[in-house]
Formats: C-alpha cells, sequence, structure tokens
C-alpha cells in the first residue's frame, strides 16, 4: 500500500512590494522523510517555511497535511492546529524556565512527565532538567529546542537553519544526532538551509531553490551528479568552466572533442568539470599523454600554485591554449613548484556540457 504525503504544498506564490519571491511553489513531504529546501540566502525558501507554518499568508496555492486541507487563499488553519513544530536559527528558549519546563510548554500538565523524560534521554539531556538555558552550552540548548519541538508529537518539522549558530566542530555531531531523534520519531522534516553540505548529509531529497523557484528536486546523489545547469553544478563545488561551440553534436576543445546530442549547430556550449576530476600527467619532454577514449586528449599547463588543504591538495594551473586558469583537487599531498609543466586530462562521464546562458 502506498503512502501518502504528509505535507503537500502545491502552486504557492507569495509576492512583497511587486516582488515575487516565492514563484510556483510545489513539494511533497513523506512521512519520516527528510526532504532539504536548499538555495542561496534570498530565494525564497525561508518564506515558503513561514507560509506552510501559517505565520505567512501565500497570494495563491494549497497547503495540505495527511490529505486534509490546511489552507488556500480563503480557508486557514491557525498555526497551532497544524500539528506543526518549528525550529529556527535562534534556539528561543524561554530564559525564565528550566529545561524541563521548557520541553513542557504546551504540553497538559497532568501528563507532560513522561515525554519531557523520554524526549530528553533521547537527546542525552535527562540530566540537565532542572538547568536553565543560560548554564547550557550551545550545543546543549539546540538538543532542549529540539526536544520541545518535538514534545506535542508534530507529524511536520519545519527547521529553518536550525545550526548555523553552532560551532564547527559540534556541528556535524548534533546535526547526526538530531536525525537520528527526528527518524526515531517518524516525523516528516522540511529543512531550509544555504549549505549543500548539510544538504547532503542529512536530506533523503533536496529542492533546490533559485529566485522563488525549485529549479531541480531529487535524491542528493542525483542532483549532485546530473546538475541541471551550470550554477546548479556551481553551486555544490567549486568547477572549471571550458567554452567551445557545437557542430555536427560535436564540440572541439583543446581535450579533445565533447558530445553536446541534442543542441544545434553554432551554440556556445560551457563545459563543466569539478576539479576532483581532473587528470594530472608528468611532462616528458614538451609532449604529453597518449589520448584516450575515457579522458581524451591532454593539454599542457603550468602550475600557478599548489596548497595543502587537509585530506586533498589543490593545484591551480595556467592553461597554454589561452591563457585560462584551471583547478585540479589531489588526494593527499602533491605540491607541485610553481612553473613546472604538466599536463591535464578531463573525464568525459564526468563533464557536464550547457548551452551558455
Amino acid at each position: 500500500m502506498m503512502q501518502s504525503p504528509r505535507l503537500e504544498i502545491t502552486n504557492i506564490v507569495k509576492d512583497y512590494g511587486g516582488r515575487r519571491v516565492v514563484d510556483d511553489v510545489s513539494l511533497t513531504v513523506m512521512p519520516g522523510q527528510v526532504t532539504c529546501l536548499l538555495g542561496p540566502s534570498g530565494c525564497g525558501k525561508s518564506t515558503t517555511l513561514r507560509i506552510i507554518a501559517g505565520v505567512e499568508k501565500q497570494d495563491s496555492g494549497t497547503i495540505h497535511v495527511d490529505g486534509k486541507l490546511v489552507c488556500d487563499t480563503k480557508f486557514r488553519l491557525p498555526p497551532e492546529q497544524r500539528s506543526i513544530g518549528l525550529m529556527f536559527q535562534d534556539f528561543a528558549l524561554f530564559p525564565h524556565l528550566t529545561v524541563g519546563q521548557n520541553v513542557a510548554f504546551g504540553l497538559d500538565k497532568r501528563d507532560s512527565a513522561p515525554r519531557v523524560q523520554e524526549l530528553l534521554e533521547k537527546v542525552g539531556m535527562a540530566s540537565h532538567i532542572s538547568d536553565y538555558p543560560h548554564q547550557l552550552s550551545g550545543g546543549e540548548q539546540q538538543r532542549v529546542a529540539l526536544a520541545r519541538a518535538l514534545a506535542p508529537k508534530p507529524q511536520i518539522m519545519l527547521m529553518d537553519e536550525p545550526f548555523s549558530g553552532l560551532d564547527d566542530r559540534l556541528r556535524d555531531d548534533i546535526r547526526d544526532e538530531t536525525l537520528a531523534v527526528l527518524k526515531d520519531e517518524g516525523t516528516a522534516v522540511l529543512l531550509v538551509t544555504h549549505e549543500p553540505g548539510e544538504a547532503m548529509r542529512m536530506a533523503d531529497e533536496i529542492a533546490l531553490m533559485r529566485a522563488g523557484k525549485i529549479v531541480q528536486h531529487g535524491a542528493p546523489y542525483n542532483i549532485y551528479n546530473a546538475p541541471v545547469d551550470l550554477e546548479a553544478s556551481a553551486f555544490f563545488s567549486d568547477i572549471n568552466v571550458i567554452q567551445g561551440k557545437v557542430q555536427g553534436a560535436l564540440t572541439e576543445t583543446p581535450f579533445g572533442q565533447f558530445l553536446a546530442p541534442g543542441v544545434p549547430d553554432g551554440t556556445e556550449v560551457d563545459i563543466v568539470i569539478r576539479p576532483q576530476h581532473l587528470k594530472i600527467d608528468f611532462d616528458r619532454g614538451g609532449r604529453g599523454p597518449n589520448p584516450t577514449p575515457v579522458e581524451g586528449t591532454a593539454a599542457r599547463g603550468v602550475v600557478e600554485r599548489a596548497r595543502f588543504i587537509g585530506a586533498s591538495s589543490l593545484v591551480e594551473f595556467r592553461m597554454d591554449y589561452d591563457g585560462s586558469v584551471l583547478k585540479a583537487v589531489v588526494p593527499s599531498v602533491f605540491l607541485p613548484q610553481p612553473g613546472t609543466a604538466l599536463w591535464l586530462m578531463i573525464r568525459r562521464d564526468r563533464c557536464f556540457v550547457f548551452p551558455r546562458a
């Protein structure tokens, strides 16, 4: 038996002062699923979240929870009746209440104690039940905020950049712990973030937003490995861009020919490749390695800069053919001296070819 969506938003539109900030957004989130709204600041993702929560009103479109209408442009269920939990950058704990009182806030006092104890044990904060928020670290406050948001057993959890205020060293651990608790509760999660790494780490599905629209939606692997355009590929990592023009579904470049099926002749294209997919080979008296079907023709470049960046090395090359700079990432330590001539080859199966915008 197929599950029905826990959350379904359809054709949501929102204008502010004549500017469209949410533009025909549709999205579904299944029970127990984590979906990330990912995009740069100002793309409309937080506004979308506030509309779902009931804090903002859409100009058009509908929102359903478990198949029941929550709001359209005429009917609007109050936020407190939507069975939606909220977590924001600001943990918003009540400073005058203890940890236990914060988690119990809004629950029926007669039977809140077992639920409070259960959640504080889940988030590892049971020993702090009598402490006040000012006595806790940022990571501990985040755990308490999560417990408080989950206390009423919401069907959906909306999270707006909830980890951005945490120390980098803590963030990964807190994210993983939060995800484990949410999965255990079976809550459908819609998480807003501008960090691709956070979305990749946490999401079952990513909805990539730009200028108020969802431009691509799918599993993290698919979004990363089959980006819809150059901007989408650049959002997830550094990229190299090689320019060319299509003739007969092929693009000639210093690295050999690239396939461009379905692209009309004469179209200028951008060939995109990530730095980790460049292969470096040594100079052999002015000659490079022989061409291969997988990696094409080698092109020569001169090292401009090489830096060790932890688990890998980043090497920048000034290319002979047009003076452009290409970046290569190499596992472990590889630090050739500036001025060293080397040859680069490009994995054909790791390239994206987009008509130039």
